[in-house]
This record gives structure tokens, C-alpha cells and sequence, in this order.
């Protein structure tokens, strides 16, 4: 008999992220099955990556009594001090309103604000924080503590392009040149992405403590 799959919550409305997801960690824990997410989001209010990761999978994991993961992330430029690191979503602030995109609104601001940096010096890196919480009332195929959470890192090293190159993608993938790479993370095939990206790296070590915590 084949044993049924051990249901986990992204939290996240996001439905390119569910899929992206779904490809990194099948092969990773192929025991789970990744389930989208339709509750409440909660106010991100943490000061980090990794505290704002937390609070959204703690909140999907109390709506739905599931085990849930969530992501934060972000990209951050060496010369900005770490900007828009968090604010990444929000970079151009009330200039994402009135209809327009807001992803073209976050491109233009941070371009601008790198016009007259040389090239050596427009080092930057994607950052993803991975969490996985535990819901507070329901027993765990391992037997792990209820309630129990966890969050990791990935870095994705790069630097920032002088105008965006590629359709792929989203966010700032059309400005950001991986290390080693020639073209965009926007110019890379869904695979290419998926092999090397923050969210590869973060979710590669959040598998880990998936199993622990959740594969008999």
C-alpha cells in the first residue's frame, strides 16, 4: 500500500512561486505534497529575512492545522548598505500605485539610484530565508515538539546590470547578473533558475529539516 503524502501549506498567494517550489522540493522530499494557500496574510513586521519568513508560516500553519513553509526574500546591494534587502516588494514606495507595475516601478527606482556606480562596485545578492513551522495542536509523524520552527538561509551572489535583459522571471531577476553568468537571471531557463537561485539554496537546506522533523 502506498502511504499518503504528508500535506504541507506554502504560505503564499503567489501561484509562480507554488510551482517553482513544487520543482525544487519534489525531488528533495518526495513524501510531501505542496499545498497552495488561500488564508489570511499576516503584517510582515519582523526586521529580517528570517523573521518575516516566520511569521507567515507560523500564521498558515495556525489557519489551516498543517505543517507550513514559507519564504522571505529579497535583493541586496552591496553599496545600498544591504537595500532593498526586506523593502525589496516595496522599494519605490507609493510609486507602485495608480495602476502601473510595480516590479518596473522597484526596477526604475534602483537603477537610478545606481546611475553612477561603476561596475566594479554594483556586487549584490539575492537572499531568501526558508521556515517551516509546526502547527501548535497537531502530532508529527517523527513525533517532534508542537509548535516547533525553524528558518535558513540562501545567497545567490551577483551584481546589478545597467538596464534590464530577459522576459523571465519576475521581480528583479531582469537586472540581476548571476555570478559567473553573462546573462540575466531573467535570460536563464526555468531549470537554470531552479539549479542555482537563493530560493534552490534556502529550500535545498529547509528539505533537511523537513525531513526531521516531518518523514517518519
Amino acid at each position: 500500500m502506498t502511504a499518503e503524502p504528508l500535506r504541507v501549506v506554502l504560505a503564499s498567494h503567489n501561484r509562480h512561486k507554488l510551482d517553482e517550489l513544487r520543482r525544487i522540493l519534489s525531488p528533495l522530499v518526495p513524501e510531501i505534497e505542496l499545498l497552495g494557500y488561500d488564508g489570511p496574510e499576516p503584517i510582515e513586521d519582523g526586521i529580517g529575512f528570517e523573521e518575516n519568513a516566520l511569521i507567515k508560516a507560523r500564521a498558515a500553519a495556525a489557519h489551516t492545522g498543517l505543517p507550513a513553509i514559507a519564504d522571505d526574500s529579497g535583493i541586496s546591494v552591496d553599496i545600498l548598505g544591504g537595500s532593498p534587502g526586506i523593502f525589496s516588494a516595496r522599494w519605490a514606495g507609493t510609486a507602485r500605485s495608480g495602476g502601473g507595475d510595480p516590479d518596473r516601478a522597484n526596477l526604475r527606482l534602483l537603477l537610478a539610484q545606481l546611475a553612477d556606480i561603476a561596475d566594479e562596485h554594483r556586487s549584490a545578492s539575492f537572499v531568501c530565508a526558508a521556515a517551516l513551522a509546526l502547527p501548535a495542536a497537531s502530532p508529527t509523524p517523527t513525533g517532534s515538539e508542537n509548535g516547533d520552527e525553524v528558518a535558513v538561509r540562501g545567497v545567490w551572489p551577483g551584481s546589478i546590470l545597467r538596464a534590464p535583459a530577459g522576459e523571465g522571471g519576475f521581480g528583479y531577476d531582469p537586472v540581476f547578473r548571476p555570478e559567473g553568468e553573462h546573462r540575466s537571471a531573467a535570460q536563464l531557463s526555468p531549470e537554470e533558475k531552479d539549479a542555482h537561485s537563493h530560493r534552490r539554496r534556502a529550500f535545498t537546506r529547509l528539505a533537511a529539516e523537513i525531513r526531521t522533523r516531518l518523514v517518519p
